[in-house]
């Protein structure tokens, strides 16, 4: 072989294996990309329970926004920046009234408006809370057993009422501020926490078994508080519950809410390292004539849960706003005694 035609023979080879170097680096790059996509933002819910709602317009309450037009209420707060609604659930209420029905009503209602939906089961005939976490009449003689099986079956027929009904909710709670635990005695926390976290793992799964993709909250009043924290959620650990998102209760008042801010935002940023689930603030609110108060109040909250690390933090829901006129001799709404919004809600915008 002669020199010039080594020389070309060469060349060409080079070149070939340039062009093979450049597609392979594009390809590496190309999949790479693929594998690791920026991190989307996670949704940040702006909410509301309006579980009264329905009640309130069947006894003629009207609702009004900041201009005094009457309008559905949840026209008045979707434009008020507000993106989902909680919904409680009682199993056998009197009078019906947030039973599964009224519940798949009113889910259906903030469906259309293009709103998500959360669902809070409260696991009796009434309110479910810290002082009070009464069986339902139908499973009064229950032992642990069938609770768990009342718990699984109340849950799996109201969700899948409501995904016939063309509703599947982003999130639903397994108890209502279930400090000590829910369904007592059986399910006392502070008694028999791993009852307590089998009755989550009912729920739980009964969630999953409906539709894998929405989120399993566990709620507990008093978010400020982080030694009742970690003293229910180090319990469940142990007992293997099972949870997505841990939601908190906050109600501070005028004097004292820049602290008990701070102070839940700690006990948010424990919970994470702790556990390492998402947080959300599931109910908050303020007296309805303190309205300026409380749009600082929950502007500084929704900025401190923004400021989590990793979008873990995942919204705040108002707590009955609608409520107006000492309904139900409730104060800490936030639409005034005309039956408009205050200014405690523009937080939301």
């Amino acid at each position: 072989m002669t020199h010039s035609v080594l020389m070309k023979t060469l060349f060409t080879i080079l070149s070939l294996f340039s062009v093979l170097i450049f597609f392979s680096c594009t390809k590496n790059n190309s999949e790479s990309e693929g594998q690791n996509p920026p991190q989307q933002e996670k949704f940040f819910a702006k909410g509301a329970d309006v579980s009264w709602l329905t009640q309130m317009e069947s006894e003629g309450r009207k609702f009004y926004n900041s201009s005094g037009t009457e309008q559905d209420c949840f026209q008045i707060l979707k434009d008020l920046g507000v993106n989902a609604i909680r919904l409680r659930v009682w199993v056998n209420p009197s009078g019906g009234w947030c039973n599964k029905a009224d519940v798949v009503a009113k889910a259906i209602r903030a469906k259309n408006m293009g709103l998500k939906v959360m669902i809070d089961f409260h696991y009796s005939d009434t309110w479910a809370d810290p002082g009070h976490q009464t069986k339902p009449a139908a499973w009064a003689g229950e032992d642990i057993s069938a609770l768990e099986n009342s718990v699984r079956d109340h849950t799996t027929d109201v969700l899948n009422t409501l995904k016939t009904n063309g509703v599947t909710p982003a999130w639903v709670q397994i108890g209502n501020e279930t400090n000590d635990g829910m369904l007592w005695p059986e399910g006392k926390a502070s008694v028999n926490m791993g009852n307590f976290a089998s009755l989550i793992n009912s729920g739980y799964d009964a969630v999953k078994s409906v539709d894998s993709s929405i989120k399993v909250i566990v709620h507990i009043s008093n978010g400020n508080d982080n030694s009742l924290f970690r003293w229910i959620f180090d319990g469940l650990a142990a007992h293997d519950a099972k949870w997505d998102i841990i939601g908190m209760s906050l109600y501070p008042d005028p004097s004292n809410w820049a602290t008990m801010n701070a102070q839940c935002l700690s006990n948010m940023n424990d919970m994470i390292t702790r556990y390492h689930k998402d947080v959300m603030i599931c109910e908050v609110g303020m007296s309805w004539d303190q309205a300026a108060a409380c749009n600082s109040f929950v502007t500084d909250l929704i900025s401190k849960i923004k400021s989590i690390a990793e979008n873990r933090g995942l919204g705040v829901f108002y707590w009955e706003p609608e409520s107006y006129n000492n309904w139900q001799g409730y104060t800490l709404g936030a639409f005034d005694n005309s039956s408009k919004p205050t200014v405690a809600l523009n937080a939301f915008n």
